[in-house]
């Protein structure tokens, strides 16, 4: 265990199991503190235990978050503003695929849980960020957002009807790389810095809700969480001057993402109605 790290705060959505455990492992084995925020106690406490045995009985702690559900998004953020810690990075991880239904809120789960849920996380921890600085944003994204050509609004109100889900989770992941992108634009000089990264095709949870057959041929041409976590490592630790705000990393190097992932207009737009869906503070 080293000491790279220490005295660095990182937050770590999805942190239970693939490639979000294995950022949570390796951030606290070179010294930072990490909080594992997750949906289910059950799943996320053993882990927690790992790394704490592991790396320290202070190295990890669990957030209770259920991205899918803003309500328990605002309940997480407000849980871990209360403790008075900084923010250095924090790291919108958890993802989900292949649903057929609408959140809490009446979002597609897919884009609900995506884009929306870590949109309002992000913007309820700006301030703390940015009292932490130099702090860092890292969304996980994909190589998927090359398919959707656009957003339509509407459909992100109605249950996913493609082939295992896989058009409504592009949208979700062009839209991970067009919220990158504005935050990187409106938090220009402020010491926070934002990236978005693909991290290949990693056999993960994310997954899960695919039909067995489906996903089992899927994974055979997949990546480990472990070599997925390296992109999203080397945009959480890297030394600053190296990355470029705002960028969309492949294989822990900068490279050019779609081009609707490059249209400021989409991209102000959807900040916009993601403003309006989910009541984020709107100061950023």
């Amino acid at each position: 265990m080293s000491n790279e790290l220490g005295g660095k705060v990182y937050l770590v959505t999805g942190a239970s199991t693939g490639i979000g455990r294995v950022t949570a492992e390796e951030l606290a084995r070179r010294g930072g503190r990490v909080f594992l925020a997750g949906r289910s106690r059950e799943r996320t406490e053993p882990v927690v235990e790992e790394i704490r045995r592991s790396s320290g009985p202070d190295a990890a702690a669990f957030l209770p978050l259920d991205l899918s559900d803003l309500a328990s998004v605002r309940d997480g953020a407000r849980s871990f503003l209360s403790l008075g810690l900084p923010l250095h990075v924090l790291v919108n991880n958890a993802g989900l695929a292949g649903v057929r239904k609408l959140t809490p809120d009446g979002f597609e789960t897919t884009f609900g849980t995506n884009h929306l849920g870590p949109f309002l996380l992000t913007l309820l921890l700006l301030d703390r960020l940015k009292e932490s600085a130099p702090s860092r944003i890292v969304n996980v994204a994909s190589r998927a957002h090359h398919r959707a050509r656009s957003i339509d609004w509407d459909a992100q109100r109605r249950p996913a009807t493609s082939t295992g889900g896989i058009d409504e989770y592009s949208v979700s992941k062009l839209a991970n790389v067009l919220f990158t992108k504005e935050l990187a634009r409106r938090l220009a000089g402020t010491g926070v810095t934002a990236y978005a990264l693909h991290p290949g095709v990693v056999a993960t949870d994310i997954w899960r809700e695919l039909p067995w057959g489906l996903r089992h041929l899927a994974k055979l041409f997949m990546i480990s969480p472990e070599k997925g976590a390296r992109t999203t490592l080397h945009c959480a630790t890297a030394p600053e001057s190296s990355l470029v705000s705002g960028a969309y990393y492949d294989s822990s190097r900068p490279v050019r993402p779609s081009r609707a992932a490059d249209d400021a207009a989409l991209a102000a737009e959807l900040w916009r109605r993601s403003l309006g869906w989910t009541g984020a503070p709107s100061s950023s």
